[in-house]
């Protein structure tokens, strides 16, 4: 089965990523980190604004406390967006300055997991990080290339986790309470035509939902078979990641990517890095919270 994608806003990004839908306010955050924005983009209107960094902005969340947690080029940061304060919570890779974060999201529980990238994307040289509300950093993954990907079975007790070179998507056994990871193993293998998986998120019925990057597409998988239920094609090849929104969550919004197209290709994908939409016949997760103790 396959579907067509609808422009919603033509952002011409360098390399959009991490939609996150914020309910409350209907509304989507998402950032464009080569161009070192978080966006804020209001379907309703059609409006987005943009803010402006002073480094990578790599991936954005919601605090329980009101503010945004953003995984950035020098760590883990809160912002406040009623006084613009920016404060630094944790670096873990302070010692690798040649390292930036990348996708980052938080589980049902509240914690933030994000991992890392080399900025030239050497292999092995990123991780997978848990920051949980207190602050604590644990490394959770090793030896990662880029480190992307993150979604939450239904029930809680599976975690999916894409390392973008691989060509895979993980599972791990997912312990809720402590948030500990375990039994690593393979359940989907995308084909290289077919696009990297990058960006994911999950629907109500435990398919996933994953943006393939040189594919011009995403693909709804069934993390079970490993086989391809549905596709998603938009006019743009690197699709970076995805997320669910809407008021009853049954709309997908999709972020594209400009980045390392020439310019014939431009020609061909004027649209590249712009936000596309799409509605579904199924409902997916809702974007967790960081559960920050402030």
């Amino acid at each position: 089965m396959t579907a067509q994608a609808t422009l919603l806003f033509d952002a011409k990004a360098e390399l959009a990523e991490s939609p996150y839908w914020d309910a409350n306010r209907n509304q989507l955050y998402w950032v464009d980190i080569n161009n070192h924005q978080l966006h804020v983009f209001s379907p309703g209107g059609g409006k987005d604004e943009a803010i402006q960094f002073d480094q990578f902005v790599s991936a954005v969340t919601m605090t329980a406390s009101g503010n945004l947690l953003l995984a950035m080029h020098h760590g883990i940061h809160q912002w406040n967006p009623e006084n613009e304060e920016l404060t630094l919570i944790t670096s873990p890779e302070e010692n690798k300055p040649e390292n930036r974060f990348n996708e980052g999201k938080c589980d049902p529980e509240g914690r933030f997991w994000a991992g890392t990238m080399e900025l030239n994307a050497k292999p092995g040289a990123a991780s997978l990080y848990r920051i949980d509300a207190d602050h604590t950093v644990n490394k959770m993954v090793s030896d990662v290339t880029i480190s992307n990907g993150l979604a939450w079975s239904v029930e809680k007790k599976t975690m999916y986790y894409a390392d973008t070179p691989t060509q895979k998507i993980d599972a791990f056994d997912y312990e809720p309470t402590t948030g500990a990871i375990s039994n690593r193993r393979t359940v989907i293998r995308i084909p290289e035509e077919q696009g990297a998986p990058d960006g994911m998120t999950i629907d109500e019925e435990g398919m996933l939902w994953i943006a393939q990057w040189g594919g011009a597409r995403v693909g709804r998988w069934n993390p079970e078979t490993g086989k391809c239920l549905q596709t998603i094609e938009l006019p743009a090849a690197h699709v970076s990641s995805c997320t669910f929104g809407g008021a009853d969550l049954d709309e997908l919004y999709i972020t594209t990517a400009r980045e390392h197209l020439r310019a014939e290709q431009l020609k061909q994908q004027p649209h590249a890095g712009g936000l596309f939409w799409i509605k579904l016949d199924v409902k997916g997760a809702a974007s967790n919270k960081f559960a920050d103790q402030s």
